[in-house]
């Protein structure tokens, strides 16, 4: 029997939401589901009876109507709550006082703290500029900005109105912004004056001019400052004005909000676009406030007056998760920096001096920190933080056992999987339940996860296809530009009739839990047999000269034949030595036909803009085929490090 790592007290288990929830669940029904897989059975089978008590149980603000789900058999076209009227921007907005709504933590070491009634009065006097100059529900409102108050501050305003949020982080360059807002045609762009990463500071606005001019639809670039200075714009391009500025003639006042339906717009949110230009996913107002709160109060156990982080930037679907916070209470503690500046120790820092009681990251970031020996615990008590969640990509048991030695003992540690396209999560965190080695802890509330084979029959044993067998709220409403739903039927819905195919490639455990093995359009088909990428390196990561690995099955002889590229620590050679060493490490803790046939030492990884290594660009490059959009990337030039390759020759 595999043994956990960590499991909750009795005593900590009755502290929490889930449990609370699980009580009123048993009382619904007349009998105890409190245990979180009876819970999850009763949640999966009676959807309606589930989604209707969590509305309750948070307290969301609206008119909920009679009905809670509808057309439930045709899981595409089914409706959650088809006669309510709510706001998002309400929702989160409930609260009110001089306690802190959000603390900004700048990588200049700068703080900058709002209180709620701060943020009200700055969404308020933004709310009426914007109505001002005509903005009405359905509008797009873009922002091409730092994790910063302001950005909180402007998607609060916009969607208050009804508007559509969408953003991306200001990183991108010119054309990988333009590709994602020039398809939505925003009314009004904001931005910073200026961010900083790794020390440097770094100018916003000629790229955001450049957009602005290039967008017809764009009336105003709005610019906030990066912490409280003045902001200059006399050079800035015509359609560009100060937030001061535009808000000056719009004193604070009470907030009014626009009541929409259930599935109307909310934010707009993009795929990676490495394969053609992004798709525009589309989601819903009601689906995403609902899913995010069942997530934080029931998966993360988020509770009023929690201090809630996630290192995200404003182009990652995480900071969407992050601000939807605010709906439970919480106090949101956003960064905006490289996490490794001025030292490893800074993420944990931060957790320290502000009490973070939820601590949100990317498995990369566990595992470079892991890599670097960055040992929080020796410096920090973190005796507030309750949870530490990661996500972006597997995370690999030695990650684990990292966190439980070098963090803290004593922590629910979830890794949660899901993506843009629900903006939520299939998998991950259950503060009642252990913590097993390399494993999701579970599969989330009224999400009927299951796990198919090539010909849609569930698999017991072994990995396969992640589905979710039927409707979510968090299902997308739509892609933009996409009348007959055509483009978003053939990304979810076409493999297998009317299930939602995800495209991870993952297994259900017995402890209930699930494994990911990563995506299954970049799983390996050696001699037939399907191999995760994941599953290699969470060997190869084993290996302490390797900081960081990227797998393709590169077509060869009338197969396909496992090749792995490793980006080595400064000083480290790929001698046959090292070679020996990783196909050993491979061999032996999986399967012989997981040995790479070719291993190739390279000085970079590409990556998208949200930090995920982009093995499909990778191997169409290795396959000479043309890469689309690698603005999208992190770092396109690292894809020449890949091209013609001489070891990939013979």
């Amino acid at each position: 029997m595999t043994q956990p790592l960590w499991t909750p007290t009795p005593a900590q288990t009755s502290k929490t939401l889930i449990h609370q929830f699980g009580k009123q669940a048993s009382a619904l029904v007349q009998r105890d589901i409190t245990d979180y897989d009876a819970l999850w059975d009763w949640s999966v089978a009676d959807k309606s009876a589930f989604w209707s008590l969590l509305w309750d149980f948070t307290g969301v603000i609206g008119q909920k109507g009679s009905v809670v789900l509808e057309n439930e058999v045709d899981i595409k076209n089914a409706k959650f709550f088809p006669q309510s009227q709510l706001n998002y921007a309400q929702n989160l907005l409930h609260k009110t006082g001089t306690t802190d709504a959000l603390v900004f933590c700048a990588e200049t070491g700068d703080r900058m703290a709002w209180s709620w009634d701060h943020l009200h009065a700055t969404v308020s006097s933004m709310q009426q500029a914007l109505r001002a100059n005509g903005v009405v529900a359905g509008d797009r409102i873009a922002g091409f900005v730092p994790n910063s108050p302001y950005a909180v501050a402007a998607m609060l305003a916009a969607t208050s109105i009804g508007a559509v949020w969408s953003s991306c982080s200001p990183d991108f360059g010119f054309n990988g912004v333009n590709d994602r807002f020039g398809q939505i045609e925003p009314k009004f762009l904001f931005t910073a004056d200026h961010y900083y990463y790794n020390g440097k500071k770094h100018d916003c606005l000629d790229v955001a001019s450049a957009l602005a001019d290039n967008m017809p639809s764009v009336q105003n670039l709005i610019v906030f400052p990066y912490l409280d200075a003045p902001v200059d714009t006399s050079n800035v391009g015509a359609k560009a004005i100060s937030w001061d500025a535009f808000t000056t003639d719009h004193a604070p006042t009470t907030l009014t909000f626009e009541p929409m339906p259930f599935d109307a717009p909310l934010f707009i949110m993009f795929s990676s676009g490495t394969t053609g230009l992004p798709k525009c996913i589309v989601h819903s107002v009601g689906g995403t406030l609902l899913q995010h709160l069942k997530e934080h109060q029931l998966q993360a156990d988020v509770q009023p007056n929690d201090r809630l982080f996630y290192f995200t930037t404003c182009g990652w679907m995480m900071w969407n998760w992050l601000v939807t916070g605010l709906a439970s209470g919480a106090t949101l503690i956003l960064f905006d920096g490289s996490p490794f500046f001025p030292d490893g120790n800074r993420l944990a820092d931060i957790a320290q001096a502000e009490d973070v009681t939820q601590f949100g990251t990317s498995a990369k970031y566990i595992d470079a920190c892991a890599k670097a020996d960055i040992k929080p615990n020796a410096k920090h008590a973190l005796k507030h933080l309750r949870t530490i969640l990661s996500t972006g990509s597997p995370l690999a048991p030695d990650s684990f056992d990292y966190i439980y030695r070098d963090w803290k003992t004593d922590v629910c540690l979830s890794s949660i999987a899901g993506g843009t396209d629900i903006c939520g999560c299939f998998t991950g965190g259950s503060p009642i339940s252990p913590v097993y080695r390399g494993q999701c802890q579970k599969r989330h509330l009224a999400m009927d996860v299951q796990v198919y084979d090539d010909e849609g029959n569930i698999q017991t044993d072994g990995p396969g296809e992640l589905v979710c067998q039927g409707p979510h709220p968090s299902q997308p409403v739509g892609f933009w530009n996409d009348p007959t739903g055509q483009r978003y039927h053939d990304a979810y819905f076409a493999k297998f009739e009317n299930i939602w195919h995800h495209g991870d490639f993952v297994e259900i455990t017995p402890e209930g839990g699930a494994i990911f093995f990563g995506r299954s359009d970049a799983v390996l088909n050696p001699g037939g047999v399907r191999i995760g990428t994941a599953e290699i390196y969470r060997q190869v990561e084993r290996v302490d000269a390797v900081l960081e690995a990227l797998v393709i099955g590169q077509n060869w002889d009338h197969d396909v034949r496992v090749v792995l590229f490793v980006r080595l620590r400064d000083g480290v050679t790929l001698d046959d030595a090292l070679i020996k060493q990783i196909k050993t490490t491979v061999r032996q803790n999986a399967t012989p036909r997981h040995v790479p046939a070719k291993i190739i030492a390279v000085a970079d990884i590409p990556r998208t803009k949200s930090g995920k290594i982009t093995e499909l660009a990778v191997r169409d490059v290795v396959h000479g085929r043309a890469v689309k959009n690698t603005d999208a990337m992190a770092n396109p030039q690292a894809l020449d490090l890949f091209k013609d390759l001489d070891e990939l020759a013979h």
